[in-house]
């Protein structure tokens, strides 16, 4: 796997994107991934530094396609066990609009998108994108973005009965995904679960084995031969 800062590969298949270091080494740790999949990048911690590093790295390198993968918290450890790692289908923010926890008023509501219609995306985005998952059987699954994770259990319960669906949450999902919409680039998510949602004791979060987990079903990704055809 290539890695920046080496000389990018300007229209590289596939850019593949982790937020932090600490998820970069981790995985590096692991063996990487696999040479000749795609350029290798961080694009962040939270949702405001992913959003402005994507769009930087998707000017500059214009990749047919972008994976982003890291860890995520999921909101039913029994369903989805820690250790595990999921693909979505969707992507929601969480935290734009009027309010906050269960009185908050989310763009739809509002009636005022985050990004008009246009060429490269051609309804208006409010709070909710669709990823290129080749998935097509079942209820979708949706990933919540959040500008800060939930800091207790029932922070967590408000944030999961907003949205139908709501399986994991992370920090830059919705981000990295808004970006590639206005670029008009597939974006596929894979989040390896280090914890339940609200859980805060670093003694039962499982980074190593999530992001194992996640390598695993990113090189099966990265080896697909099908083209990712925008949601």
């Amino acid at each position: 796997m290539q890695s920046l800062p080496r000389p990018p590969h300007v229209g590289a298949p596939t850019l593949v994107l982790v937020p932090t270091e600490l998820e970069k080494r981790r995985l590096d740790d692991l063996g990487g991934l696999p040479t000749g999949l795609g350029v290798l990048a961080l694009c962040g911690f939270g949702p405001i530094a992913a959003a402005a590093r994507t769009a930087q790295l998707l000017a500059e390198l214009a990749p047919a396609r972008v994976l982003l993968i890291g860890i995520c918290g999921a909101y039913n450890a029994r369903e989805h066990a820690v250790g595990s790692a999921l693909e979505f289908d969707e992507v929601v923010v969480e935290g734009v609009g009027v309010g906050e926890g269960a009185a908050l008023v989310p763009p739809p509501a509002l009636g005022f998108p985050q990004w008009p219609a246009s060429a490269a995306n051609t309804s208006p985005i409010f709070d909710r994108l669709p990823l290129a998952s080749r998935r097509r059987d079942g209820p979708p699954r949706l990933l919540v973005t959040t500008c800060a994770a939930s800091a207790d259990s029932r922070q967590a319960r408000v944030r999961a009965s907003r949205f139908d669906h709501a399986l994991a949450e992370d920090m830059e999902g919705f981000a990295v995904a808004l970006s590639c919409a206005l670029h008009g680039t597939p974006l596929r998510i894979v989040r390896g679960v280090s914890n339940e949602v609200g859980d805060r004791a670093p003694e039962r979060w499982r980074i190593p084995a999530a992001l194992a987990a996640a390598r695993e079903r990113a090189i099966e990704v990265l080896s697909e031969h099908q083209a990712w055809s925008r949601p």
